[in-house]
């Protein structure tokens, strides 16, 4: 039997059958993955999964073999940074939910995010929650980040959760698609998918006041349907989203911006540091790149030299 993953809890999975039944799976055994992925979760909340009934009566089933994976995307394992830890699979959008005050977003924060999903050929949007509680100075980050990600080529939609009426320009991008939602904890992610789906009522909490962050509601991974079809993977909220298995010499290969100029460099290997002659450091000159996008660039690449 044949089925979809929707939820994970790391040793149980709700998988859903071909008869739109939800069912309790485990896996039992060694387990058929046909791409070699060494993670610390085996099956993520999007796969497609062959299954046998283990017992008919409590309705669980073993999970034996993980087919029709075309895509995945994963992050630094939150218990050991040498492992990956695969976030969903079989994503058509990635959506970062983000915050410019209560809690802040870092744009190093948003950047990893993106470098991430253009890795993966996932395409990604951005999302600033929390409009009504920007003061002047918010409005013009707000104005800023707009500027720097549409040049690099991402959508940028400002929206206020609690507010149905700023959430349709989302509802139309996302139908029909199966959507990763990703965030920080406390930048109103919860809020957001319980205005899409009404009636699901994921749980919220607010943001601590003497820290100024989130406190983490979702535990686990888990798939929703959307009522205009499509569907939202929510995942836990997240503090830092590291990178793992990425080159330097490949990093600017996923800044949209510099892609389109990099054929232009003198050097093949140019890393956009010291070199002459460099595309990249010209298209900052000239404001075709943003100097925010290109610091962000440079302290990511300092990261990866530093495990060297």
């Amino acid at each position: 039997m044949k089925g979809l993953v929707y939820k994970s809890t790391g040793s149980w999975y709700l998988v859903q059958d071909e008869e739109g039944n939800f069912r309790d799976g485990r896996i039992k055994g060694k387990l058929k993955i046909d791409e070699d992925i060494s993670s610390t979760n085996p099956i993520a909340v999007g796969d497609h999964v062959k299954f046998d009934t283990e017992d008919e009566a409590a309705n669980t089933v073993v999970i034996r073999e993980i087919t029709d994976r075309h895509n995945y995307i994963v992050r630094v394992s939150p218990h050991n940074k040498n492992q990956k830890h695969i976030i969903a699979a079989n994503i058509d959008l990635a959506l970062l939910i983000t915050s410019i005050a209560d809690p802040r977003t870092s744009t190093g924060f948003i950047d990893r995010f993106l470098l991430t999903s253009e890795a993966y050929h996932i395409p990604a949007i951005i999302v600033v929650n929390k409009m009504d509680l920007l003061k002047k100075k918010h409005e013009e980050v707000l104005q800023r980040w707009k500027e720097i990600y549409s040049m690099a080529g991402y959508e940028v939609y400002a929206v206020t959760a609690n507010d149905k009426r700023t959430l349709a320009d989302i509802e139309t991008r996302l139908v029909n698609k199966t959507t990763l939602f990703s965030g920080h904890s406390g930048v109103g992610k919860s809020t957001l998918i319980n205005q899409l789906i009404p009636g699901i009522d994921i749980k919220t909490k607010v943001v601590s006041g003497w820290s100024g962050k989130g406190q983490h509601t979702t535990t686990f991974a888990e798939m929703f349907d959307l009522p205009a079809g499509g569907k939202i993977i929510d995942t836990p909220g997240v503090k830092e989203f590291g990178l793992i298995d990425f080159e330097k010499e490949e990093l600017s290969q996923y800044f949209p911006e510099m892609r389109v100029v990099l054929k232009d460099c003198k050097f093949n290997n140019c890393l956009h540091i010291n070199e002459p002659g460099c595309a990249v450091k010209q298209a900052v000159i000239d404001k075709r790149i943003s100097e925010e996008r290109y610091v962000s660039y440079v302290a990511i690449l300092e990261s990866i030299e530093k495990k060297w």
